[in-house]
């Protein structure tokens, strides 16, 4: 039952974001799980496109955030404004006050404004003004990512990245991809045209469907070796903390979800592996100019399945 309200939502969106159903999948199983998205590539290939489509397919009421360079914290968080009639300062809330945010070109803007996210990606509310506000549920951030080398860009700090349970990349389409692209109907157009594929009950039976897929003591024996390795070997700066072996955990139980399975499989830890660690990981020493993929094709390789 669960798998016939998934592939409608997937059908819907590779619709518009073509030859790409691998990412699809993994920005749905990133949600399913109550994850944050982070999308990052070049200009030009879809990153928007994506997170708008998702909004729209899930029935989400979204809000768009373009960070720049010039973002103060209160453009996102809100702000109080004194009014006249009441003689008292009235609050303001800002676009962070929705259930979808998509922040766009999260990186160009600078790091206090980037963390004007953070305690709303952790615990779901905002402090403003020592005030604290609770933020509507589901609340979900994706966020997309110009390549660090373009210019205008700030690096996310290691703890803002954290946040994120998954980063992915879309990648140029292929030449069949980019064909239907070039002769079909504007992308803007046909996202703007969308219905919701789930209703608002459909999306929470969903999510706490994934937390209900079996996982065996075998399979949480094999996600805690990954963890050990990443730890005590000197190929990485830093080992996955406790989060990163939630995020791991959660999202493999949505990947399982998404193909029609109950429980979880190694081959859905290691589906979504990369998604979930490669922003996590850095190489240290000979191995800091290695690639994410050659880093998380280290450690599967090297941590053989119990």
């Amino acid at each position: 039952m669960t798998h016939s309200r998934i592939q409608p939502v997937i059908d819907q969106v590779s619709q518009v974001i073509l030859g790409k159903d691998r990412q699809i999948r993994l920005a749905l199983a990133c949600l399913l799980a109550r994850g944050h998205l982070l999308i990052e590539d070049l200009p030009g290939v879809g990153k928007t496109t994506l997170a708008h489509v998702l909004a729209r397919t899930l029935g989400l009421d979204f809000q768009r955030i373009q960070f720049t360079s010039d973002l103060l914290p209160a453009d996102i968080l809100g702000v109080s404004v004194y009014d006249r009639d009441s003689a008292s300062f009235k609050f303001h809330p800002g676009p962070v006050f929705t259930r979808m945010i998509l922040a766009d070109e999260i990186n160009r803007a600078t790091p206090k404004s980037q963390s004007a996210l953070l305690e709303a990606m952790e615990e779901h509310q905002v402090t403003v003004e020592g005030e604290t506000r609770a933020l509507p549920e589901p609340f979900f951030v994706i966020a997309t990512q110009n390549p660090a080398y373009q210019v205008g860009t700030f690096p996310l700090p290691e703890s803002q990245l954290d946040r994120f349970l998954m980063r992915i990349e879309l990648g140029y389409p292929d030449a069949r991809a980019e064909r239907a692209l070039l002769q079909g109907e504007d992308r803007r157009t046909l996202a703007d045209a969308l219905r919701p594929a789930l209703s608002a009950a459909d999306l929470d039976a969903l999510q706490a469907a994934v937390r209900a897929c079996f996982v065996s003591d075998a399979l949480l024996d094999y996600i805690q070796a990954l963890l050990a390795y990443t730890r005590h070997t000197p190929r990485y700066v830093n080992g996955l903390s406790p989060r990163a072996a939630l995020a791991l955990l959660h999202a493999a139980q949505a990947w399982a979800l998404i193909e029609g399975r109950d429980s979880v499989l190694p081959e859905d830890v290691q589906a979504v592996l990369p998604a979930v660690v490669g922003h996590r990981l850095r190489g240290s020493g000979e191995f800091g100019g290695e690639t994410d993929a050659a880093r998380v094709a280290h450690l599967l390789a090297a941590v053989p399945i119990p």
